[in-house]
């Protein structure tokens, strides 16, 4: 049995690598980005104040359907990407890639920005709405109701129900139990104690479903967030002399091949954009699912909303993330042998001392807590989608089953299939935007003239 599963993992990992490691798949990725960009007519930049003027409460519907609020909403879905990519990814991306792999991160970021907004309009267009209020939304429904290709929605929903028990649950419990262990200096309570702890308070939190789960994720993710950032902010004031030689460093590494070097800079293309993509998801269609259970009436208001996610995300957590990682490396050199969420604890540790490790630990505790409660709402929509209301209650319970259970196994082929169903995943989705991206671009035009015309009565 042993050798049966690793042989199952080292199967598994090789065509992960495949997969994400590919250029051909970074490509699809980041053309879809380049594409909406160009068929939306750079909305992420001419449309950004009025999606902060959303976010902030105004332009409200009240009577609109829907279950939770623009702000919930956002936070729901950030609580999903703001996780272990802002923290090991970005030092992955670092290590293997060099500083310049942080510049195609933000191109990544900013390409993502128009994705989100295409695919996040499409799910609340073609979203689902009870007779009791409850909503139902997604790539599954978008591409059944609106690309008319109910077989490729199906694909999706069992990919995307496939990989909520992945990464959206039992390696994120597994993070868990390595952030505490590494904080207390391996002195935190075993895996067992910690993942019944975890899975008692995941229950709790998702068995109210998304009113409850977007209420804790717009309590949780703000302040772990802005504590991170806090700190990120406090060690970079400790080394703002080299803040500067950061940035010249970062753009010379990611766009200079005389510098780099020509293998160099490929490597800093193909782990920025990788880690990129991992971390704000653009594209993976996972967020569209908690969006469209925004109360709106206008599905571009809510795709506005949404293409804040990899601004808050990538351009600005992962950004400080990656300065406190390569300003330490210019300050005292790149540590031998020290990679993934070890170094960002490194850096950290450079100048906050042992608080370091513990900003590290618990963000990767609490990135990881909250990442669970998002998936679970995006896993019980696609059960919902596959086998009907009654396929949620029970997928709820073995969702929280396996929050144990990842707490206290090697997870290694749980990590190597969670990554293969997220890119298997994506494929629909992105089908989904190249078929109904001009249904997004007259979405866009209609509620742009529709505020025109407000804005000269």
């Amino acid at each position: 049995m042993h050798d049966l599963i690793d042989g199952l993992t080292a199967q598994a990992g090789q065509l992960a690598g495949l997969l994400w490691q590919n250029p051909l798949t970074l490509l699809l990725l980041l053309g879809m980005g380049a594409f909406l960009t160009w068929k939306t007519r750079l909305v992420q930049l001419r449309a950004l104040p009025h999606a902060v003027a959303l976010l902030a409460g105004r332009h409200a519907t009240p009577g609109a359907d829907g279950q939770i609020s623009h702000f919930q909403a956002l936070a729901t879905a950030l609580s999903a990407t703001v996780g272990t990519g802002n923290i090991a990814g970005v030092a992955t991306a670092v290590s293997l890639g060099g500083p310049g792999a942080l510049l195609w991160m933000w191109v990544t970021a900013f390409l993502g920005m128009a994705t989100k907004f295409a695919e996040c309009t499409l799910a609340v267009r073609y979203r689902q709405v009870a007779a009791d209020g409850e909503i139902a939304g997604g790539p599954m429904y978008t591409l059944a109701e609106g690309a008319g290709l109910p077989r490729v929605g199906q694909a999706f929903a069992l990919f995307a129900l496939l990989a909520s028990f992945g990464i959206g649950n039992m390696v994120q419990a597994n993070s868990v139990v390595d952030g505490l262990q590494f904080a207390a200096g391996g002195t935190a309570p075993t895996g067992l104690w910690l993942g019944l702890l975890m899975a008692a308070l995941v229950g709790a939190v998702i068995v109210g479903g998304i009113r409850r789960i977007a209420a804790t994720a717009s309590a949780l993710v703000p302040l772990m967030a802005l504590g991170y950032i806090v700190a990120a902010l406090a060690v970079l004031a400790q080394q703002a002399a080299l803040i500067p030689a950061a940035f010249a460093l970062i753009v010379e590494s990611a766009l200079n091949p005389a510098a780099a070097g020509a293998a160099a800079l490929g490597e800093a293309i193909r782990w920025g954009v990788a880690r990129g993509l991992f971390s704000n998801e653009a594209g993976l269609g996972s967020s569209p699912m908690a969006h469209a259970a925004a109360q709106t009436d206008e599905p571009v208001r809510e795709g506005l909303v949404a293409m804040l996610e990899p601004l808050i995300d990538t351009l600005v957590i992962c950004t400080l993330t990656g300065l406190v990682i390569v300003t330490a490396q210019l300050a005292a050199g790149p540590p031998a042998g020290v990679a993934g969420a070890a170094l960002t604890a490194w850096a950290f540790s450079g100048g906050l001392g042992i608080a370091g490790g513990w900003v590290v630990g618990a963000g990767l505790a609490l990135f990881a807590f909250s990442t669970m409660i998002a998936w679970s709402y995006y896993g019980d929509r696609c059960a919902r989608f596959l086998f009907g209301a009654r396929a949620v209650l029970p997928y709820r319970l073995v969702f929280t089953v396996l929050v144990a259970v990842g707490a206290t196994v090697p997870l290694e082929l749980v990590w190597n299939l969670a990554d293969i169903f997220n890119l298997l995943m994506a494929l629909p989705n992105l089908l989904s935007l190249l078929l109904l991206a001009p249904v997004v671009r007259a979405l866009q035009r209609s509620y742009f003239a529709g505020r025109r015309r407000a804005a000269g009565a």
